[in-house]
């Protein structure tokens, strides 16, 4: 296994394609702005999650099993897709409001029990500015976390499992960020508020089928893929994939990676139709096509690790704030 990610003196990949594509394809700008319809189907997707949490708690826990394979069908997708609003609304693409992104956040963010939503807000831009550095980039493991887990299967299954809990300790290390501010705080208080009546009237039972929803949205499950497809790679001449199979349908297009990191102001439903303009940037680059069958890959294939990715050695020469700048 190797003992360290592979160290890149080249800047990350996106910017120069940004400028690329929209010099080639200066129609690619009518594909930026805002999606409200996201806030529909956050409604509709909290809808559903509480509705079968009161359905699992009226089964009561010896119906635990039910409640299980409820979440693996249906509840991960159904978190899964509220994960993808987080991030378009991270990224300002729901409403104009700063304010009204940050309440979809915080309202999407209610089925995963846990306040995430406003940290993940100030990390994950800096994931797009400052990707694979390691002092800036909260999406590359911890060196402890890599070789504590190592690149066998049992590990790398212990890691999706848990992959939420090793989350949270990775923004420490971070520099420059301030993580907790008065969003934040609301944040955790709508997790309390929604958690206390989620126990109130749908049970303990209920509780729990939202925790297994959880914990399969981002971890040992095939939408959990998602998180080795975007940068995790052993063919270091790529570090950035898409998915382009179906699960996208409803996973609100996350799959386009690729697209995304080099257009972050397109929102989910454009992000195919910006494939389409400029296929020439994309249909050359590696891709895949099934979730599932990366997750078995990575989990079986010894090469991966969570070592499997590039870190930035000359930090910072191009952002995307300056791409966005040119856009």
């Amino acid at each position: 296994m190797d003992q360290n990610f592979h160290q890149a003196e080249y800047d990350q990949p996106h910017p120069e394609r940004t400028r690329a594509i929209l010099k080639a394809h200066p129609e690619v700008r009518q594909l930026m702005g805002k999606n409200p319809y996201t806030a529909f189907i956050m409604l509709f997707v909290l809808t559903l999650q509480v509705s079968l949490a009161y359905g699992m708690g009226k089964l009561g826990f010896h119906y635990w099993w039910v409640s299980m394979i409820v979440a693996y069908c249906v509840g991960a997708f159904a978190n899964h897709c509220m994960y993808v609003i987080i991030h378009d609304a991270a990224h300002n693409m729901v409403f104009t409001s700063k304010s009204w992104n940050k309440m979809v956040g915080i309202l999407a963010d209610l089925p995963n029990l846990v306040p995430g939503a406003m940290g993940f807000n100030v990390y994950h831009l800096k994931h797009h500015a400052h990707q694979g550095d390691y002092d800036f980039d909260a999406d590359i493991a911890g060196h402890w976390e890599a070789r504590f887990i190592g690149n066998k299967w049992y590990g790398k299954a212990f890691w999706l499992l848990f992959f939420p809990v090793f989350q949270v300790t990775r923004p420490p290390r971070l520099k420059a960020i301030k993580l907790f501010n008065q969003w934040t705080f609301l944040n955790l208080f709508f997790a309390i508020a929604f958690d206390t009546a989620i126990v109130y009237f749908c049970g303990w039972a209920g509780l729990v089928y939202l925790v297994f929803s959880f914990f399969f949205s981002i971890g040992l499950h095939p939408v959990g893929a998602r998180w080795i497809q975007e940068h995790y790679t052993y063919d270091m001449d790529q570090e950035t994939a898409s998915y382009y199979g179906p699960v996208n349908i409803v996973a609100l297009n996350v799959g386009y990676h690729n697209e995304h990191h080099d257009f972050p102001s397109i929102p989910w439903n454009n992000l195919p139709k910006l494939r389409a303009m400029a296929p020439e940037y994309y249909d050359t680059l590696k891709y895949h096509t099934s979730w599932s069958k990366l997750l078995l890959a990575f989990l079986f294939d010894e090469r991966y690790s969570l070592y499997s990715r590039v870190e930035r050695v000359n930090k910072g020469k191009v952002s995307v704030d300056r791409a966005n700048k040119a856009a």
